[in-house]
């Protein structure tokens, strides 16, 4: 779980490859292209700059496909006006990358897109600051969830009191995985996450920890509401977004290894 200096190198370039790989995925794609065609560039990229290959298979999830977690068909085409999710990683010398980013095939972002999009990126934002020696591994999540769930309530497509909708677990619909794991010689990587029975029991981050943030919103076309929940507007439905970046556990805080890759609204946006 604690990586020393040499794995940290490893880790390093299983990164940088990756995030090359996401890169030149952003420059590419493009409305009538075929998922899998930006799959063969992402993983070429890969192979290319020294890789074994891909850590996982690849997600490359057009329109409503980003609302299924682990879709890995690749096979639609994309269209304008949908968003792109994108979700791979290299594997370097059996160390391994995990970055997702989500941005739109077009020129733009729907007024919709933007709005989820602003929620998971503050999301993201505020569980990489809770990335640091001392903290629970599970504070990251947490705040994840209030972050995505107080968005939700200010769109409409919750409603109730913050703290009894978390408590419920009413978020659980467009928000049903952790925010992050180990990252290692696995993806999801050999390591405790909790340390006894208790509900605050979390195993406290130490500097050489590797844990990915990656919160997300996927507001799936079949997703039906609780009887004390609104219903959802069919403009809302089809949007899947994650946010995925690779974060050291440091002395000084954390390094963000995948930062490179662009996530900020106006760098989506015309590519």
């Amino acid at each position: 779980m604690v990586k020393s200096p040499a794995e940290i190198a490893m880790m390093r370039r299983a990164t940088e490859i990756s995030v090359k790989a996401h890169l030149r995925a952003m420059e590419y794609a493009q409305p009538g292209l075929y998922e899998y065609q930006v799959q063969a560039e992402i993983e070429h990229v890969f192979r290319q700059e020294g890789a074994e290959g891909f850590a996982y298979p690849s997600i490359v999830a057009g329109g409503a496909n980003a609302c299924v977690l682990h879709y890995i068909e690749n096979n639609d085409q994309l269209q304008d006006n949908q968003l792109l999710l994108i979700d791979a990683g290299a594997s370097y010398r059996y160390y391994n990358g995990d970055i997702t980013r989500t941005f739109p095939i077009g020129a733009t972002f729907t007024p919709e897109q933007k709005a989820l999009y602003e929620i998971v990126l503050e999301a993201q934002k505020k569980a990489i600051d809770e990335v640091k020696v001392g903290n629970s591994c599970r504070a990251a999540h947490e705040i994840a969830v209030c972050v995505i769930t107080q968005g939700l309530v200010e769109l409409g497509l919750l409603k109730g009191e913050l703290e009894k909708l978390i408590e419920e677990e009413k978020y659980k619909p467009f928000f049903m995985h952790g925010t992050g794991h180990w990252l290692g010689l696995d993806v999801h990587d050999s390591g405790t996450y909790k340390i006894g029975a208790a509900k605050e029991d979390w195993t406290t981050l130490e500097a050489g920890n590797i844990i990915t943030v990656e919160p997300g919103i996927y507001i799936s076309p079949y997703i039906k509401a609780a009887e004390d929940q609104p219903e959802i507007p069919e403009r809302w439905q089809g949007i899947g977004i994650r946010i995925e970046d690779d974060v050291l556990v440091t002395t000084e805080g954390n390094d963000i290894l995948t930062a490179a890759v662009p996530k900020e609204i106006d760098d989506m946006q015309h590519r």
